[in-house]
């Protein structure tokens, strides 16, 4: 079973998050936060396998919550669960720790393959460090669909 800590500000994006998750047997969600601080004492005594992260939420945001998480040797595997994929919102999210990187209307499977690939420690269907680097990550374009690779193609590692 993979054990999940949610971040996000947003009550019903919680709630959604948890529903899905615990609708399979897979998964166990032990706790929410509504902030990077929270986030960061939830893992310390919850000790989540995954922590799915927001990076912009109140207070400690998700990218100093992620440097945190780090600095403090706590082993969750951090994705980050965003609505933005440009430079200056993902990079600092991945140099402070982070393993990858999904976008908030990723599909379901996905979600959940990324969630899996991130407990067992390998970027699979999630952006990894090494695609955000690179340059080879997908990116938004004005319409809203994507160029570039497709994110469950996206599987780079440093």
């Amino acid at each position: 079973m993979i054990r999940l800590l949610i971040v996000d500000d947003h009550p019903v994006v919680r709630d959604g998050l948890r529903g899905m998750l615990t609708g399979d047997a897979e998964f166990e969600v032990l706790g929410e936060a509504a902030d990077g601080a929270e986030a960061v004492t939830l893992a310390e005594s919850l000790r989540p396998d995954v922590v799915l992260m927001d990076l912009r939420v109140p207070g400690t945001d998700g990218v100093r919550a992620i440097g945190m998480l780090r600095d403090r040797g706590i082993p969750a595997r951090v994705l980050v669960l965003t609505t933005y994929d440009t430079d200056s919102d993902v990079l600092p999210a991945i140099e402070a720790g982070a393993n990858g990187y999904l976008l908030k209307d990723t599909p379901r499977e996905e979600l959940f393959r990324a969630v899996r690939a991130a407990a067992r420690g390998s970027p699979g269907g999630a952006h990894s460090a090494g695609s955000v680097v690179s340059g080879t990550r997908p990116r938004r374009k004005s319409d809203g669909r994507t160029s570039g690779l497709a994110f469950s193609r996206a599987r780079y590692s440093l």
